[in-house]
């Protein structure tokens, strides 16, 4: 039997976690060796922006094991991530520096859309399990020591998703005074927490049912043990049984249960604000059935990687699942649907046609298909700069799947579908982006301005769409319709310069008129 052995370094607020995975055909994602490290990175970062020097030695010390294990295992690759405790720090690109020349390990920064979306995939590798966790409506509620994230779905489809930065450490150091001060402390968590997920309710739980509450996060594990401690530990209760113990667990004290479940009381003080998160979520949603997930980060990344290299093979469509949430997001800003679903179709139609002359890949594809789906909400803000408002609302708002990176691409893209096109070094300024994304941006941006031409009048005239090339450098685009194009005849030209520029390819519009 074929195999590959694959690692995973998760470096998280308050752990380090080193996994190692069997992934075969045959038997799919399996973890063979896990081992953890107990490191605060967080505490540092939530409460003074940067990691202590103490702490990076540790760091540094403990990722050098982690690759020693790695070798006796023989991986045959790995791959190494952060999350938010090394993300919000103020010295990241020097620390990433240290972190390579010290140890030889290319730390990966991950956005807080690309970390959950792993998380979700990493649930997703049970896949009987997940179809009928999310068969009725589910949330799937992630908390980290940073943030917490929910993401709700409805008949198999992921329905939105938002991140609230109240995590479990975060909430920690923000009230580490209080808890001394007070025997209220639990509920002092409570008020800080509720205007967060009154915003939540109004946004996102209106006229929704949801059924099912599927839990990850670290201590889970214990809290699951704390809950069957009198029972064999299963994986499901429910909310009812999760209240009684509420009760309980805040009448003992976490420094007690801690005892009674033999685990170090740093990691007890970390289970209170977890289980407030848990009952006021649990009260928020209205799920009766509560489901922990043993899922984590690693999970994730292992299934990704098998799934890239087509060792495993998903029933689930993840890429629809990103493409569903930037539906949404325009939905939200009242887009024109029947616009957008024109243009989605054309604009795609010649990336495809267009491969030998592009070199673009199927990511690129993805992006340009987000780009076209998000190009008019800024309209929902101010018509007259709806290209600039459409750029600010993708830059802040954040689309499971896609990095930071990516994000400012599709923004940009959408940016330059109308008006003049800056320079690279105008893009460049206060940005990551380099130069070979600034030009994937210029040839999707070409793309989505014929698109966008072929519609101009907003009334879905073209009933079909034909691609071909000339050796004159032309590109004919053979439309049919009923309807009179003189608008977009007219138009045409002006919205297809920048496509000549970018191709040397000159978009040329023939007409049929059917009957």
């Amino acid at each position: 039997m074929a195999y590959k052995i694959f690692g995973t370094i998760d470096v998280g607020s308050y752990e380090l976690n080193l996994k190692i995975y069997e992934i075969s055909a045959e038997r799919g994602v399996r973890v063979v060796n896990h081992v953890r490290h107990r490191m605060e990175l967080g505490s540092d970062t939530y409460e003074t922006g940067s990691i202590g020097e103490r702490m990076e030695d540790e760091l540094c010390a403990t990722l050098l094991d982690f690759k020693k294990i790695l070798r006796e295992f023989g991986a045959d690759e790995y791959r190494a991530c952060a999350t938010s405790a090394i993300r919000e720090t103020h010295n990241t690109p020097v620390l990433l520096d240290r972190i390579y020349v010290e140890t030889g390990i290319r730390l990966e920064i991950l956005s807080n859309a690309e970390q959950r979306f792993l998380g979700y995939k990493s649930i997703a590798s049970n896949e009987e399990n997940f179809r009928n966790y999310i068969r009725e409506g589910a949330a799937i509620v992630d908390v980290g020591g940073g943030s917490i994230q929910m993401s709700l779905f409805d008949n198999e489809n992921l329905v939105a998703t938002q991140n609230i930065r109240m995590g479990t450490l975060r909430l920690k150091e923000r009230l580490a005074e209080v808890e001394e001060r007070t025997v209220r402390y639990a509920s002092v968590i409570e008020e800080l927490l509720n205007n967060e997920l009154k915003t939540y309710r109004k946004l996102y739980l209106k006229e929704r049912d949801i059924k099912n509450l599927l839990l990850m996060g670290n201590y889970l594990g214990n809290i699951n043990q704390f809950i069957h401690r009198k029972e064999p530990v299963g994986n499901q209760f429910t909310k009812k049984e999760f209240i009684r113990l509420y009760d309980y667990f805040i009448e003992t004290g976490h420094q007690a249960i801690a005892q009674m479940l033999g685990i170090p009381a740093e990691n007890g003080t970390l289970l209170t604000p977890a289980m407030v998160i848990y009952k006021r979520l649990l009260e928020e949603t209205g799920a009766e059935n509560v489901i922990i997930l043993n899922n984590d980060l690693g999970d994730g990344l292992a299934y990704d990687y098998a799934e890239k290299k087509k060792i495993v093979v998903s029933s689930h469509n993840f890429e629809n699942d990103i493409i569903e949430s930037a539906r949404r997001i325009a939905k939200r800003y009242h887009s024109d649907h029947s616009h957008t679903n024109m243009m989605e179709k054309m604009a795609l139609t010649i990336f495809d046609k267009m491969k030998k002359t592009h070199g673009l890949k199927k990511r690129e594809r993805l992006l340009l298909q987000i780009a076209v789906i998000l190009h008019d909400c800024g309209s929902y803000i101010n018509m007259a700069q709806s290209s600039e408002c459409s750029y600010n609302i993708i830059m802040a708002t954040e689309i499971i799947g896609i990095s930071d990176r990516e994000r400012e691409m599709i923004a940009n893209i959408v940016r330059f579908n109308s008006g003049d096109i800056l320079s690279f070094e105008e893009v460049a300024k206060g940005s990551l982006l380099v130069q070979a994304e600034y030009v994937k941006i210029a040839k999707l941006t070409a793309i989505l301005r014929v698109a966008n031409a072929l519609d101009r009048s907003h009334q879905q005239k073209i009933k079909d769409i034909r691609i071909s090339f000339r050796d004159d450098h032309t590109m004919n685009i053979g439309v049919s319709t009923l309807e009179d194009l003189t608008l977009e005849q007219a138009l045409f030209r002006e919205k297809t310069e920048f496509f000549e520029k970018v191709y040397s390819i000159r978009p040329v519009l023939k007409i049929k008129k059917t009957v």
